[in-house]
């Protein structure tokens, strides 16, 4: 468990939404001040307003990564293609544990698939975006080998 992933969590037991607890979980790293980390991310809980959607946690961390290493000229093709490109690796991760990013996906396992799917909690699987955004930041942080 990671310093920012066991906040996150934290933060959701706490009664903050996922989206809010993987977000102000980070703001060491973006530099966001926690009002406008929890406003930002405040309509995300639940799967977007509770619609069960895509995963607040996830998209927390997607928040999170488009702070830290999103684009920001729209002419900019090449950023904005590597961009998407963590995304889709961001979102991968977090699939291969869970089987699914959607809400309504994590939290009703249909009876029938309980014995091949581990059903988590919300606040298991906030710590864990906050994890796989952990490791992805510490990866960037390494220093390469140039050898």
């Amino acid at each position: 468990m990671s310093k920012h992933s066991q906040l996150a969590k934290e933060l959701f037991d706490k009664g903050y939404n996922c989206a809010q607890s993987v977000v102000l979980a980070f703001c060491d790293e973006t530099g966001l001040d926690s009002k406008t980390a929890l406003k930002l991310s405040s309509s995300f809980g639940g799967g977007m307003g509770r619609l069960r959607e895509v995963c607040g946690a996830v998209s927390g961390m997607f928040m999170v990564a488009g702070m830290l290493y999103g684009y920001f000229d729209p002419l900019d093709r090449q950023a904005k293609v590597e961009h998407y490109k963590l995304i889709q690796y961001l979102g991968m991760k977090f699939k291969e544990e869970n089987n699914s990013i959607i809400c309504r996906e994590l939290t009703s396992i249909p009876a029938e698939k309980e014995g091949n799917i581990k059903r988590r909690t919300c606040s298991e699987l906030v710590e864990q975006a906050g994890e796989i955004l952990d490791e992805y930041i510490q990866s960037r942080k390494e220093p390469t080998n140039l050898n």
